[in-house]
């Protein structure tokens, strides 16, 4: 089976999150919007000049092709200018004149970061003193509020200016207040791809399943970057499938787009490598370090690398610059260096991300593995700003010119990503946890107090000498916002917060790409029938499907958990165009964690079934193809059906005296009727046709439908005094009844018709 790239293909999530602009030239531009209606108007204008990922994709697979064509120079014929937008929860509130939260964001969760905005969780953070909201440029929540973050990269200088300058003058038109602009540059010659302390940056950003494709012999790794791990794409694009564990309650404006988080640090060169001198003569006088260690040998110790980009861990004694492959090495963990002798506990590389070889608390425990941090990972868009140090410098290059990193980063959760790994990993003495001492912050780019340098003692043992850092990189601006999708762009510039339309009254529609889809089929997930008080369910449509949850109780809230995903995804649904209907076996419903359906498909004009399984465990749904293809006529039971279209259990006849009982709704001569059929259990399954065909009008909760599609129960309210409910789906609206225990079913119509938009998760 090919391998499934369609995020490469997505025209909805917007170019810079996974596809990445990867331009020398970037300019952010911090808006404040004075006029609402205005601030539409110019989104309006400005959203169908959004880069998406499709068009980045192509242009970097183009531009790389070219390259190697090159033999390694940059094309000279291929530029453009890419263009993105994100909000702040207050831009967002303005823009659609209500708040984006119906209700308060969960405690703790990075909905709640994103509405509380980084000013006012600065101190968690280490944002204190110098690093202050109140000594920033701009985000510090006070003076001048940021509703918009623009992003422009371009290939050239000249094409990025007179595309800020437009943006500007399209600003000021609109009455949106330009209160920072912050640029950022690729530094040039030997310094390209190096931050300003002169390390190699950016190596090690993760891959992203459904964008990057996998090593056929090792389907965790980018294909061509070993060492480079494939993370879940919704730990990066809200809707897609995160890690375990990940959370996944987000509103439906967030569907595809992503949480940014933005942040001008600055650095003190001359400071920072004048420290690394100090420090390097107190290992000396300590005799921590050899003899021949040089700054150079100490500095690459608190980053993890060398200056090329080399690990430390592969390279202990020199760098080696001119071993491209080196340069851009990411195929190591810490699993033989528990202690830190070779690369420090502390380093810059090991606190953002300790890959696999971060020990338990409990030294019995095995290190944890790269996979288990999955849910840790953030994708970094950063660069450099201002001019490289240079010491014989009168002008721009001098030691007290401004100079520093643009830290731009995005992920679904800012507390869970961002956050952790900034207060909980870099900024946290005690980690990794459990050791005396501590191993301290990371001396890098916070104040690090004293550090614990390790090293191995004439006698063997581990010698322990403390290191005092101060802190050479400055916060000068953050901002939290979001990058939403193309579609939600679109909508705010209509004022509203999704393509549907606001509380669906008063007559209000919305265009057919933004309303909830008409189901062929739903599918309970076998280990996830009201758990925790929810339930979830696959939801078939056409060549897709996609995963969605039903709380428990009076309003039975719906809400997406993994977004749509194509059929051909499921091995067990290879070949299948579209499902028409699955019924699962009754008696083999999740024995021993595994389940079994017969799924009802219609391929070349005929309707065929198979029988599949799924098997739960670890999280995870493992399907297979258990039996191929067979014809309807191999069911005595549906004998003269041309096509099966949905069944409903009858509530209190499921493995009564070895058998289970089913209203199977069939379509035959063009027109809907529903016969009653029996399965037994046992390996034959016998089926047996127990009442010939009838009319839908015998349903008075049909009344006015002339087919329906699928029947989804109410979770929490199945054989509940003797009656149970389902919603009924039919075309693109759908309507709750109820079945009552007992001679005749009785049936009623609790709920009239209402659209599908009416489910979030469906829409």
């Amino acid at each position: 089976m090919a391998t499934d790239l369609r995020l490469r293909r997505s025209e909805e999530i917007q170019g810079d999150i996974v596809a990445g602009f990867k331009k020398d030239n970037v300019t952010l531009l911090f808006l404040k919007f004075e006029d609402a209606a205005r601030a539409r108007d110019w989104l309006r204008a400005v959203a169908p000049q959004i880069a998406t990922t499709r068009q980045v994709a192509e242009f970097n697979a183009a531009f790389s092709e070219a390259r190697k064509s090159s033999g390694g120079d940059d094309p000279k014929t291929l530029k453009a200018t890419w263009l993105g937008l994100s909000l702040t929860y207050e831009g967002m509130r303005q823009l659609s004149a209500t708040d984006p939260f119906e209700q308060a964001p969960p405690v703790g969760s990075g909905l709640e970061a994103f509405k509380e905005g980084s000013a006012k969780r600065a101190g968690a953070l280490g944002d204190t003193g110098d690093n202050s909201p109140e000594n920033w440029l701009f985000g510090n929540g006070r003076n001048q509020q940021v509703h918009a973050v623009l992003t422009i990269a371009s290939d050239t200088e000249q094409d990025l200016a007179a595309t800020v300058t437009a943006q500007r003058e399209a600003a000021a038109e609109a009455k949106i207040v330009t209160i920072f602009q912050q640029n950022a540059k690729t530094l040039l010659g030997s310094r390209r791809g190096k931050e300003h302390f002169g390390f190699k940056d950016g190596i090690s950003e993760p891959g992203v399943r459904f964008f990057d494709p996998p090593n056929p012999a090792n389907e965790e790794e980018v294909e061509g970057h070993p060492g480079t791990r494939i993370i879940p794409a919704g730990e990066f694009v809200v809707g897609e499938q995160p890690a375990p564990g990940s959370f996944t309650d987000f509103p439906a404006w967030a569907r595809d787009g992503s949480f940014q988080v933005v942040r001008r640090l600055s650095q003190d060169v001359p400071g920072w490598w004048s420290q690394v001198s100090v420090k390097l003569k107190e290992l000396k006088q300590a005799k921590a370090v050899p003899d021949t260690a040089t700054a150079e040998w100490l500095a690459a110790r608190l980053v993890g690398r060398w200056r090329s980009g080399a690990p430390v861990c592969k390279h202990q004694d020199r760098d080696v610059p001119n071993d491209p492959k080196a340069s851009s090495d990411n195929d190591f963990d810490f699993r033989d260096d528990l202690e830190g002798l070779v690369t420090p506990l502390f380093s810059h590389l090991r606190k953002s991300s300790p890959r696999a070889g971060l020990q338990a608390p409990d030294p019995s425990r095995p290190p944890f593995d790269a996979k288990e941090l999955d849910g840790r990972r953030i994708m970094r868009r950063g660069a450099p700003y201002g001019f490289p140090f240079d010491p014989a410098s009168e002008g721009p290059g001098g030691p007290d010119d401004p100079r520093g990193l643009l830290f731009v980063c995005y992920q679904a959760d800012i507390a869970r990503q961002f956050e952790f790994i900034q207060a909980d990993w870099i900024d946290q003495p005690d980690f990794p946890p459990g050791r005396n001492p501590v191993p301290g912050k990371d001396p890098v780019i916070t104040e690090a107090d004293d550090v614990d340098f390790e090293s191995r003692g004439p006698d063997g043992a581990i010698k322990h000498t403390p290191l005092h850092f101060q802190q050479f990189v400055q916060t000068q601006g953050s901002v939290y916002a979001f990058a939403p999708s193309i579609s939600t762009l679109k909508a705010l510039a209509e004022g509203r917060l999704t393509g549907q339309s606001q509380g669906r009254q008063g007559g209000q529609t919305s265009s057919r790409q933004d309303r909830g889809y008409p189901c062929d089929d739903f599918v309970a997930v076998p280990d996830q029938w009201r758990k925790g008080g929810r339930s979830q369910f696959w939801a078939f449509h056409g060549p897709q499907c996609r995963r969605i949850a039903v709380e428990d109780g009076a309003a039975h809230t719906d809400h997406p958990v993994e977004r749509d995903a194509a059929l051909t995804t499921w091995p067990c649904l290879r070949g299948v165009e579209r499902i028409d209907c699955v019924l699962p076996m009754a008696d083999l419903q999740n024995p021993a964690g595994k389940s079994w359906y017969w799924v009802f498909h219609t391929t070349g004009g005929r309707q065929q079934y198979r029988s599949v399984s799924i098997t739960c465990g670890g999280g995870t749904h493992t399907d297979a193809l258990e039996r191929p293809d067979r014809g309807l006529s191999a069911w005595n039971s549906l004998v003269g059906v041309e096509r099966m279209d949905c069944f409903l259990p009858v509530p209190d006849q499921q493995r009564v005296g070895g058998k289970s009982w089913y209203w199977a709704f069939h379509t035959t001569g063009g027109r809907q009727r529903y016969r009653l059929i029996s399965v037994a259990d046992g390996a034959a399954h016998t089926d047996v046709c127990e009442r010939t065909d009838r009319e839908l009008s015998r349903w008075s909760s049909l009344d006015g439908i002339t087919e329906v599609d699928c029947f989804l129960p109410v979770p929490d309210v199945q054989r509940v005094g003797g009656r149970s409910e389902y919603w009924v789906f039919h075309g693109e609206n759908y309507r709750k009844i109820s079945v009552a225990d007992g001679s005749g079913h009785p049936d009623r119509k609790i709920a009239d018709d209402r659209s599908c938009d009416g489910w979030t998760s469906l829409v």
